[in-house]
């Protein structure tokens, strides 16, 4: 199990994309913590979750 934004869900296994694919998240506005490290953009597709991984997606918003 993977804990992701304190849910935990079955996806060891998949990488970050696989997992961000099934998401609404718009990828341009959000940043992937994993383990407590930001994963690089560039390595969403090559960044493979393991069981016990602790992932954050933050959503940046904008406002005034």
């Amino acid at each position: 199990m993977v804990k992701i934004n304190g849910r935990d869900l079955d996806l060891a296994g998949k990488t970050i994309a696989e997992y961000l694919q099934t998401t609404d998240y718009d990828s341009k506005r959000i940043a992937v913590e994993r383990n407590g490290e930001l994963v690089p953009k560039a390595q969403y597709a090559e960044t493979v979750l393991a069981d016990g991984d602790s992932v954050e997606v933050v959503s940046f918003v904008g406002g005034g």
